[in-house]
């Protein structure tokens, strides 16, 4: 690279744009209708707050006010007996949990702010897969 250090999107980054270039799919990270939820062991029954659908999870991602494109990803248990939440939540498509890592999810986050990348991801809420895609954008 010929730009100075201040110009790196990676300057901050543990990883090199190396490590994220091309297709890369996160398996069964999403929300879906397989999403574990609480059950009252009294009853037997999912309690109110926890049911939902996916087409309600992805509303709920797309609606969040903010720049970055969100997806609906899996409310752990203890979140949803403890605030009486949905069984999802909203994140950007790079989210550590959805990643695996915070290192990748700085160095799709560096990606995605930078002109010299385009990003693009798909979420697959039938099989719980997200993919994302970077390239990086032909020298004019």
């Amino acid at each position: 690279m010929t730009q100075g250090a201040a110009d790196d999107p990676f300057d901050d980054c543990e990883l090199a744009p190396d490590a994220i270039l091309g297709k890369h799919t996160f398996e069964d990270v999403l929300f879906t209708d397989e999403t574990e939820t609480p059950v009252n062991v009294l009853t037997g029954e999912t309690p109110a707050h926890s049911r939902a659908t996916v087409e309600e999870a992805k509303e709920f991602a797309t609606s969040m006010d903010t720049d970055t494109p969100q997806i609906a990803l899996p409310a752990s248990i203890e979140t949803q007996i403890e605030t009486q939440s949905k069984p999802y939540t909203a994140a950007a498509f790079f989210h550590f949990k959805a990643t695996g890592s915070i290192e990748l999810h700085r160095a799709y986050h560096a990606a995605y702010d930078s002109a010299a990348f385009t990003v693009e991801f798909k979420a697959d809420y039938e099989s719980g897969n997200l993919t994302i895609t970077v390239e990086r954008v032909a020298d004019s």
